[in-house]
């Protein structure tokens, strides 16, 4: 492949750049000399990179190793390709912080699920290695063994929970084989609800998974039993499941900015819908994200409106400083017109590799960016991105994804509107579904030459998830074609105002009370409903919480409302004390409970003093009460007493 060493060059600037020709060859005393320096050290090669780290030994700073061939170099555009190159190597110079482990220990206990004898030779295969049980859905037609190597019941699964190391299982029709079977499988008395545990589950049942998004479910294999090559892959990876294994912690909580609920009512629940895992749960007013579970889609931190869920891999703030620092050196260096392909590894990387081996290549302008699941992409990074200088985003899929994409297909809804409403014409982000190389080219070479901003941000990427998405809007809003104060847009979105019926609104404050924000205020002073729109994350507690029903939600984006002051949602008259003249109230809630009650409620006849006390603070009418020796039950009409179980039997006694 060609290098173009200006261009390279120019979007490095302050680093030292070298081309070799044969760096891991004749020309490899290049790189145990770079390696001896004490800076840092990016090497464009990732074929030969176990090789360079043996040559490196024990180096106090690691080495960052670049694709540059497959993504860049062996491309049509091949010689076009040098900003693009610099692009790659300077993200890849940008470290990411470490992240936490959680650790999943199996001594081994297997059960193998199935439907015939196939699920038995499972068995056989693996009962030197693990601890074997078979469970089959029927039984009678099965051959009774020799000699009992591993014990086969029968049972059927009603319901599976917990994880690799510790599931549990509920078995209906379970029944054990008499030792004195002969020809066939003689059966004890069969149980429903009984439980199992287990750390490894083999399903060869033919049925439907036993857990939600199965594919990313540590622990529990599942294969087509007419599939034999399936079932031995299935089989060979449960075989090496014995051990403790390091997983990463991909999701951080901070319970203390979780919009979940406020006294028992529910306000925001986006994870808890997008969860594929079903790891996340409700915990009192926040929620809680089971480790063990939880398969590092992302789908949560994502979509999380305050930031309580925070992705590690890496987290959001350091993934969009790579992309700045893609983008920037891709312009210093000369690039136009550049297209952000976000793509995982286990798919989208082979997919490139065998683009670029076999076709054209990615195009000159296609920014390749690996991250850990495409569905952790939050739209705080979209926004960056075309902040940044990008004409299109575009993320590479599975033609048949492991795990729901709802939460991805929100984030590009919500960027469209955004886009959309600023005059970025044309079809900006969108998804690339293919197992196919050159259906992937296809898609890529389809995309026009789309306007970019006249003069990329370089805003620096510093904060939380909604930090960096109020950086990213205010200056995309500043750059666009067509700069519009207000977008409205799709449900869900995390920015937004309220509607209020004030008509109907009391001014109780029962949604100031539950408002995790503080986007909706009082005043110690008067009676008075203030809304901070900046501030609203549409959790919509104030909605459930409000008891008379007059709040409704109104997801857009207002670029005004970073720099406006608290607007007055309504504002009524205090109700003074009429003793001690302090402000205690609403006064037109005050006139109409003392308009219901008076005259028509037994405390408080027409014309007489005691209504007063409605009127009067708390302070005040307890003094009063007190001075006059008020009875709540002078009064009071005299009733039936009621009938209790004494009375009933003397009157069957009576009646006998």
């Amino acid at each position: 492949m060609r290098l173009d060493m200006a261009a390279i060059r120019r979007g490095c600037p302050n680093s030292e750049i070298r081309g070799f020709r044969h760096l891991c060859g004749p020309e490899l005393d290049h790189f145990r000399k770079a390696a001896a320096e004490t800076g840092p050290l990016t090497v464009a090669c990732t074929q030969q990179a176990a090789q360079f780290s043996h040559e490196a030994g024990e180096r106090a700073k690691a080495i960052s190793f670049v694709n540059i061939r497959e993504t860049a170099g062996w491309s049509h555009e091949g010689a076009r390709t040098g900003a693009k190159m610099a692009a790659l190597l300077v993200a890849a110079s940008i470290p990411a912080p470490d992240y936490p482990l959680v650790t999943l220990s199996s001594d081994g206990v297997i059960l193998i699920y199935g439907r015939d004898e196939a699920a038995i030779e499972a068995g056989r295969l693996l009962a030197d290695h693990l601890d074997v049980t078979v469970m089959l859905k029927q039984i009678s037609d099965t051959v009774p063994q020799a000699a009992t190597v591993f014990p086969i019941v029968r049972g059927t699964i009603r319901s599976a929970k917990g994880h690799f190391g510790a599931f549990e299982l509920t078995i209906d029709d379970y029944a054990r084989p008499r030792p004195s079977s002969r020809d066939r499988f003689m059966l004890d008395p069969p149980r429903n609800g009984v439980t199992s545990h287990c750390d490894i589950v083999l399903d060869l049942s033919g049925g439907m998974p036993l857990f939600p998004a199965h594919d990313v479910r540590d622990g529990y294999l599942r294969a087509d039993p007419n599939d034999p090559a399936a079932v031995l892959r299935a089989v060979l990876a449960a075989r090496d499941l014995v051990g403790s294994f390091d997983k990463p912690k991909y999701v951080d909580v901070t319970p203390g900015l979780c919009a979940h609920s406020r006294s028992k009512r529910t306000g925001c629940h986006r994870c808890l819908d997008l969860c594929p895992t079903g790891a996340i749960t409700p915990a009192g007013d926040h929620v809680a994200v089971d480790p063990n579970i939880c398969a590092g889609c992302g789908q949560c931190a994502a979509a999380c409106p305050t930031g309580a869920a925070s992705y590690t891999l890496p987290p959001a703030d350091t993934q969009l400083q790579r992309i700045r620092a893609m983008l920037l050196a891709y312009h210093e260096a000369g690039g136009a017109n550049a297209v952000l392909l976000f793509h995982d590894g286990p798919h989208g990387t082979p997919l490139i590799d065998a683009l670029a081996r076999h076709g054209d290549g990615l195009p000159a302008n296609v920014l390749p960016f690996v991250v850990n699941e495409l569905t952790q992409v939050g739209l705080e990074a979209i926004v960056g991105a075309f902040a940044y200088g990008v004409t299109a985003v575009r993320f590479l899929l599975r033609a048949k994804p492991r795990h729901d994409v709802t939460g991805l297909s929100q984030t590009i809804g919500i960027a469209d509107a955004i886009l959309g409403g600023l005059g970025f014409e044309g079809q900006r982000v969108a998804t690339i579904e293919t197992d196919d190389p050159d259906g992937l080219g296809g898609h890529l070479t389809g995309i026009g030459m789309l306007a970019a901003v006249a003069t990329p941000a370089t805003f620096k990427t510093v904060g939380k998830r909604r930090d960096l998405l109020r950086f990213g809007l205010s200056e995309l809003h500043r750059l666009a074609p067509k700069p519009v104060d207000v977008i409205a847009l799709p449900q869900g979105a995390p920015v937004g105002a309220i509607s209020v019926d004030t008509g109907g609104c009391t001014l109780c404050l029962s949604c100031v009370s539950a408002c995790p924000t503080g986007a909706l205020r009082d005043d110690p002073e008067r009676p008075v409903l203030k809304f901070i729109e900046d501030a609203c994350v549409q959790c919509g507690l104030c909605q459930t919480t409000c008891p008379e029903k007059v709040i409704t939600l109104k997801p857009q984006i207002d670029f005004r409302a970073a720099r406006a002051p608290a607007a007055v949602i309504k504002e009524e008259e205090p109700a003074l004390c009429v003793r001690c003249g302090a402000a205690f109230g609403v006064k037109s809630t005050i006139d109409r409970i003392a308009a219901k009650l008076e005259g028509r409620h037994w405390m408080y006849p027409a014309g007489d003093k005691r209504i007063e006390a409605l009127r009067m603070c708390a302070d005040c009418r307890v003094i009063v009460m007190s001075e006059q020796q008020f009875n709540p039950f002078k009064g009071v009409p005299e009733r039936t007493p009621p009938r209790t179980t004494d009375d009933y039997l003397r009157q069957r006694e009576g009646k006998d």
